[in-house]
């Protein structure tokens, strides 16, 4: 094998991430999915799914009636667990990501807006924490 085989294979060990993160990543997209088919259950429009800005992610934009909503998902083994996972930190980079949306998309600028939480546990119903935190965070 020459150097250079050798430098890619070792680069691409170092670049691939671990199952750990693989499996943490898998878990975040099913509790995003089932979070959306609950809140569709609930009258709410999906606008965006895991938007990214230089400030933070937003898991989910939807709106229902006037109300436009940026949802954090928590999954955790419990409920209570996942509520008490939402950091204050977290919440700033939601409002600043938040912020980053609503300047892309000026046609829900009059729509009243918050900040929910969608918890998401094994053998638990999703629990819809509505105004769980607000921009003042």
């Amino acid at each position: 094998m020459t150097d250079d085989a050798a430098s890619l294979r070792k680069a691409a060990r170092k670049s691939a991430p671990s199952p750990e993160r693989v499996a943490a990543f898998q878990t975040g997209l099913s509790a995003e999915s089932r979070a959306c088919l609950y809140l569709i259950a609930k009258g709410y429009r999906i606008l965006a799914r895991r938007f990214k800005t230089p400030h933070g992610e937003i898991d989910i934009v939807a709106r229902r009636r006037t109300l436009l909503a940026f949802f954090e998902v928590k999954a955790r083994a419990t409920l209570d667990k996942a509520a008490y996972s939402v950091t204050p930190q977290q919440q700033h980079r939601i409002v600043n990501a938040a912020q980053v949306w609503l300047a892309a998309h000026d046609e829900h600028a009059n729509f009243d807006m918050r900040f929910d939480v969608v918890l998401i546990a094994p053998k638990s119903l999703p629990r819809h924490l509505m105004a769980a935190f607000d921009a003042s965070a």
